[in-house]
Formats: C-alpha cells, structure tokens, sequence
C-alpha cells in the first residue's frame, strides 16, 4: 500500500488507508506500507504481517502540515524486486504514488488506485481555474494505467466515467458506531462552550480550507443566531483557513484539531452538524455525524447522497443551492425537537455501515486485480 498520508495525520484519506491496512491485517494479510517520513521523530515500525517503509517527503505548499513523497521509482523496483508483492495499491497520485505505478508497471506487478480526492476542482477554489483540465488529465492518465481505480460513490464512478476513467469499481466507506456515539455526550464540554444543556449546538468538523466552504458555515449560524440567540457554533479541525477564522470570529469556538476519544465527544456533545462543502468525493465527518446522533444539515451530493434521506435522517439541500442550505439549517434552529429526531434515525442507519463490510468490499477488489 502505496500513500503519502497515514496516521496519525488527521484527515479523511489518512483515516481511511489506515483503517482499511488494519482491516486486511486482521483478515490474514501481510501489509507493506510505504509513505513519505512525516517528522524527524518518525520511524518505521516492523511487527508481524506489517512493515512500513518511508520515504523523504516535502511539506505540500498551503499544508505544510502535511508531505507529498518524492520521487522513489528505483527505490521501490529494488525493493520490490527482492521480495515481490501480489498487488500493489496506491491511495494518493503525488510523486510518490507515480513512482509506484511505474516500479510497478516495470515489474509486471498488478496495481489497483483509489481516487480519493477531487484535485482538479480544488483548482478553481484557489484562483488557478486554468490548471483544472491538465489537473484532471494528469489524474486521468494516472489512473488509467491501474488495473481498477477505486472510488466511494456511484455518483463519483458516473462523472470520472463521463471524464474518460476506465475500470471504476466502487467500494464505499463506514464508521466505527462504538467510537462515535451519542454516549459521548459530555455536559462539562458542552458547558465549556458556553452552551447550557436546551441551548443548540452547531459543529462542523472539516480542514479550514477554501474548498470546504467555510463562509457558508459561518452564514447558516448567524442565521440560526438569529432564530435563538443562544446557539453556539464550534468548529474543529485546523489547515489555511484558521488564522483567517480567529481573526473574523463572531462568536464561535474553534477547537482545534481532536483526534480520537477527544473528536468524538465533540461531535456527540453537539446538536446540529453543519456540512457545506461541494468537493467532496466522500466525506467521512457525515458518517461520523451520523453515528453521534445529530442533525445533519449537507448537500445532497457524496455521502450524504449514499447514505441519508431527506427529512427521514437528515436535511439536505440541492448541490450548491446557499439558500435552501440555509433554511435547512434555520429550520433546525425553530425545532430542536426534529434535530434529536433526525438524529436519531441517522444513528439507527449507521449501524449498517460498519468497516468490517467496507474492508471485506476492498479485499475482494484487490483479490480480483492480483488475479
């Protein structure tokens, strides 16, 4: 498994590869994970069925949190070629994932991807519209020389098929309910917020970054402020935009990043998830909010799209409709009640969508490439 981000950086790919190289482990497989090195207290861990090997990497510009790994391809043909894998899988098309691809292809090895990230439209959210078609032909060309390319969505397989990909399989995503529940819920947190226990809460749980749609966010709040003063909007996570939001803040809390127990007591400690981004090809924080119980407020687009119904377990708004999002969060705000009910359907769905059925969909791909 070939990816230029893994845990425990904290975003939505990293969070998927790591649990899904967890699940094929368990499942009887060896797992050989090769990633960029991400700091200089970072090593290899080596125990059974499970070896990492890193790479030097370069902070990505914009998140400099994050690497890309460099180019590798002699590497990795040296490393392949003394003990010879089934299948490769590359998660991510940075220099490092092509250097894979082409070890691979050097070595007659089968390789699978997954397209996990809608590069080319982020273009147009950072003023360099021009660079969206040979972003997208990169990503094309890619992903064309793989056996199959992954993608969490029938939606996603329609529109990359419209753009020329070939040999789209699609394999979703899930959510551990037991991590994210509603038995998270802490008063204390809620309090530390400034928010008694009939107050409402708004989160939203994303990387501060243009695409996800942040002016949005702030927008639906001030108009559920203005239904009931009393409502608190926190908002987790960390990337460009946060400098940017402290200094404009109107009153809500930003939590910072959270990782395990701590995120998932914020997210049970809310009411209402607010979720306004356009460029997702997933979206994991919907499945998350789910299994905590809330009241999803989201495009109809993505995960939402796969796996909620309007006023059955969310409100969702037409793609890209500003309005209609936020009435639906203005609707929330005058009836507390239907958030709790909306939420409490949403859980029940989750239930169905556990990592142990979204690995055993993924095993069977990879079987299907390396044979």
């Amino acid at each position: 498994m070939v990816t230029e981000t893994y845990p425990p950086e904290v975003n939505g790919v990293a969070r998927t590869i790591g649990l899904m190289a967890e699940g094929l482990q368990r499942r009887g497989h060896s797992i050989q994970l090769v990633r960029p090195r991400q700091n200089g207290h970072d090593f290899p861990a080596h125990v059974c069925g499970f070896e990492t090997i890193l790479r030097p990497g370069i902070p990505i510009p914009r998140y400099t949190q994050l690497k890309m790994g460099m180019p590798s391809r002699r590497a990795l043909e040296r490393l392949w070629n003394d003990e010879r894998p089934d299948i490769v899988h590359i998660a991510t098309e940075g220099p490092l994932g092509w250097s894979a691809l082409a070890a691979a292809h050097r070595l007659s090895i089968p390789v699978a991807t997954d397209f996990h990230t809608n590069f080319h439209t982020y273009m147009r959210d950072y003023g360099m519209a021009w660079l969206a078609r040979p972003v997208a032909a990169y990503l094309r060309s890619f992903h064309n020389r793989a056996a199959c390319t992954m993608v969490p969505t029938r939606e996603i397989a329609e529109a990359l098929a419209s753009q020329r990909f070939e040999r789209l399989r699609v394999v979703a995503r899930g959510v551990d309910t037991a991590v994210f529940s509603p038995e998270r819920r802490s008063t204390e947190l809620r309090a530390s917020w400034g928010a008694r226990e009939e107050d409402l809460v708004a989160l939203c749980v994303s990387r501060f970054a243009h695409e996800k749609n942040f002016a949005l966010v702030i927008r639906a709040y001030e108009a559920m402020r203005c239904i009931r003063p009393a409502t608190r909007l926190v908002l987790v996570g960390d990337g460009p935009l946060a400098d940017e939001l402290r200094r404009s803040n109107i009153g809500y809390v930003i939590a910072g990043r959270k990782v395990n127990g701590e995120l998932s007591r914020h997210y049970a400690s809310a009411d209402v998830f607010l979720f306004p981004s356009m460029t997702e090809t997933w979206g994991n924080v919907t499945l998350e909010a789910m299994a905590s119980g809330l009241g999803i407020v989201a495009y109809d687009y993505a995960a939402a799209r796969e796996v909620l119904s309007h006023e059955r377990n969310a409100l969702l708004a037409p793609f890209g409709d500003e309005r209609a999002f936020i009435a639906r969060a203005e609707r929330l705000a005058h009836d507390p009640a239907l958030a709790r009910s909306l939420g409490k359907e949403a859980r029940a769905a989750a239930q169905n969508l556990t990592w142990e059925r979204i690995v055993q969909d993924f095993e069977a791909v990879l079987e299907d490439v390396a044979a």
